[in-house]
């Protein structure tokens, strides 16, 4: 492998159980990616940095799933945009998603106006699903007051549901694709919670790649992705993902949503 195309990363819905999936899913593109002509492709996924930024801005980047915000703020103009997965999820449709917003269910407000003033927890100020998101559905509230007595940073969409669960927040907002994930693999963390309402839509977690990757080189990749997501070897994967197909999102379609 050359000093270029280091970094493979699909963090963003990496649960540990989902691990032997992620990587039959990431063997299974980097066979297609092969096959598309492409070389010095990673030999496995990474797992080992702490900060994806530090993958998301490397120039050793070969592919990483993104969230729109970072997408359209931290990374724009440092990398390309391949496409977008989209993900068998009821609140999802086609490359389009949600956030669902969780209280307790014992809290029973009738809707997200009688759940406010509250404590929310946030995954992260840079996330859409877990903070612009939701600041938008209070603000078109247009209610008086400060609408959150605590923020607290969780640091992780799963970290936040468990504040809600053990009473140390009182709301959140959660990216639809890990609701439905965790509540495949760790429905345990779900116990006793309720999804109050939901966000609007908004384009899905992209992949990337480099931002000096060239366009034979993005053509290829989006053809490999298309053939992986229609391999029957790799079916079960795909389904233990909740993965349904791969779709192209402009990239003005997230900046018309995420800024």
């Amino acid at each position: 492998m050359s000093s270029r195309d280091q970094y493979a990363y699909l963090g963003m819905y990496d649960f540990p159980a989902l691990h032997p999936a992620q990587d039959a899913w990431w063997f299974g593109l980097a066979k297609h990616f092969a096959g598309a002509g492409i070389s010095n492709i990673p030999d496995a996924l990474n797992r080992s940095v702490a900060d994806p930024h530090d993958i998301w801005e490397s120039p050793d980047l070969f592919l990483a799933q993104t969230c729109g915000y970072p997408l359209t703020h931290r990374l724009a103009g440092k990398v390309r945009l391949i496409g977008t997965p989209c993900y068998d999820v009821p609140a999802c449709d086609g490359a389009l998603y949600r956030s669902l917003f969780i209280v307790r269910s014992e809290q029973k407000p009738e809707n997200l106006a009688s759940a406010l003033p509250a404590r929310i927890a946030v995954n992260g100020l840079a996330s859409y699903s877990g903070w612009w998101a939701f600041s938008r559905a209070v603000e078109a509230l247009g209610l008086k007051g400060e609408p959150f007595t605590e923020t607290v940073i969780s640091g992780g969409h799963a970290k936040s549901i468990d504040l809600v669960r053990e009473g140390r927040a009182d709301i959140a907002a959660i990216d639809c694709v890990t609701h439905a994930l965790i509540e495949d693999v760790e429905p345990e963390r779900l116990t006793g919670l309720t999804v109050l309402e939901q966000s609007a839509p908004a384009p899905g977690l992209p992949y990337i790649t480099r931002g000096d990757r060239d366009e034979t080189d993005i053509r290829r990749m989006v053809r490999a992705i298309e053939n992986a997501m229609e391999d029957p070897d790799l079916a079960d994967a795909r389904k233990a993902l909740r993965l349904a197909g791969f779709c192209h999102v402009p990239l003005q379609e997230y900046e018309e949503i995420m800024i």
